[in-house]
């Protein structure tokens, strides 16, 4: 990624890595498109656009949890848990399964938001932040 982020390379491939603010950023903005649609779309409209806007939001969300999951040396596969997680919280779940999804919820915000990426290269590319020099 060579210290700059192409927009399309961001939200649409899910290889390489992402440091931590590219990362926060690009969450951002997609909890704002989702909380903007929650919020503008009537239950009609909702139910017809629901079926292009959500896939297309898991999507991205999957390509940028997964190249942040690679910065910190793991699979990109944890990001189907995250997003599983993710979808049962937004929609109140409670109970046992609640408190699992709160914990791996939990679990994220500190393995993706707080903790830095992996000096040096690893099997996912170079660090994002130090490039090696060629």
């Amino acid at each position: 990624m060579n210290g700059q982020i192409a927009w399309g390379e961001l939200f649409f491939t899910a290889t390489g890595r992402l440091s931590r603010t590219p990362f926060l950023i690009a969450s951002a903005i997609l909890f704002t498109v989702g909380a903007i649609y929650e919020a503008s779309v009537g239950a009609t409209l909702h139910w017809l656009t629901g079926w292009f806007i959500y896939p297309a939001l898991i999507y991205c969300g999957a390509c940028v949890l997964s190249k942040r999951l690679h910065d910190r040396g793991r699979t990109g596969w944890f990001a189907a848990l995250i997003l599983f997680s993710l979808a049962a919280l937004w929609q109140q779940a409670g109970g046992l399964f609640g408190a699992a999804f709160g914990v791996v919820m939990i679990w994220a915000v500190v393995e993706l938001g707080v903790m830095p990426g992996e000096l040096g290269a690893n099997r996912f590319g170079v660090n994002p932040l130090r490039p090696a020099a060629a």
